[in-house]
């Protein structure tokens, strides 16, 4: 099996690769970063094991020769909410136009199908279960999953896309709201004090379910265009925040600014009827993994 990947620098993406390399298949991964935390952190040395191109997946023409030979594909490749606020033509040049590019590679290669990461953000905060976007983030989002939809009708391409919410773990570093129960991880940890941008009720779903899912969905034998909604369990910050500081006595974790723009509560939907089985890792659990992992890193460091 030989998979093609997008965005295979990030947070995500390096805990689908061990996944994948732990299956024996072979994986190239196109991303205009050449490195990252996440890389050397998640995969050590299982870095080498892995085809690395470097290229912006905005070029299609790169795209599709970077898939050249592989069966599958993974389309991770995206920039976040602030990004894509900041710079709406280039948020939908690498987070649409990239997925599309990614879409049209698989086409020409006649691969078996395109599994891309969709996002919880394609909810506004007034509904869970229609999609209405408040974010320009959300709206691109949105948009990959109509035109996978295209894709199944047009071309007969089969495709799987995940709505994660907020995704926690070892290994995430990036700026943004949503990483913040992660860093927070981090900060307690190293003894500093850190605030959570945001606050209320939201999804949090640890990042190895989230990468089995991305696997599982890989292998499947399905028809059409799915896609699913990983939410993992709705909790406050402020559960969070308890479940850090009771693991870790004396942390200083706070929380600021405004609620997720997105539903707090998010609608089931059949996930177990295409990808029956699929891990579900408790608060307690993905906390207790996530500090484990920055005290092995502090004291390596």
């Amino acid at each position: 099996m030989r998979v093609f990947m997008t965005g295979g620098t990030g947070f995500i993406a390096a805990w689908l690769i061990r996944r994948l390399l732990a299956r024996g298949a072979e994986v190239r991964v196109l991303d205009i970063a050449s490195d990252s935390g996440a890389v050397r952190n998640i995969l050590g040395d299982l870095a080498a094991r892995v085809e690395w191109r470097v290229g912006d997946v905005r070029d299609g023409t790169l795209v599709h020769s970077a898939a050249e030979g592989c069966d599958r594909a993974i389309a991770m490749a995206g920039i976040l909410t602030p990004a894509c606020r900041a710079d709406p033509v280039r948020g939908a040049e690498i987070n649409l136009i990239g997925t599309l590019n990614v879409f049209e590679a698989a086409l020409r290669q006649r691969m078996v199908r395109v599994v891309y990461a969709s996002s919880a953000g394609v909810f506004g905060p007034d509904s869970g279960s229609t999609p209405f976007p408040t974010t320009h983030y959300g709206a691109f989002k949105l948009a990959c999953e109509g035109s996978a939809r295209a894709y199944w009708a047009d071309h007969s391409m089969p495709s799987v896309g995940f709505r994660p919410y907020i995704v926690y773990g070892p290994g995430r570093g990036e700026a943004g709201a949503s990483a913040g129960p992660t860093l927070a991880c981090r900060a307690a940890v190293q003894g500093l004090p850190y605030e959570i941008d945001y606050v209320g009720p939201s999804g949090l779903v640890y990042v190895d379910d989230v990468a089995a899912a991305f696997e599982a969905a890989l292998m499947s034998t399905s028809s059409g265009a799915h896609v699913f909604t990983l939410a993992g369990r709705t909790v406050t910050i402020d559960e969070v925040i308890a479940e850090i500081t009771r693991q870790v006595p004396g942390a200083k974790i706070g929380s600021r600014g405004q609620p997720m723009p997105i539903a707090p509560e998010l609608a089931p939907d059949d996930i177990a009827s295409l990808l029956p089985g699929l891990p579900e890792t408790r608060l307690a659990e993905g906390i207790a993994a996530t500090l484990a992992y920055y005290r092995n890193q502090d004291i390596k460091a």
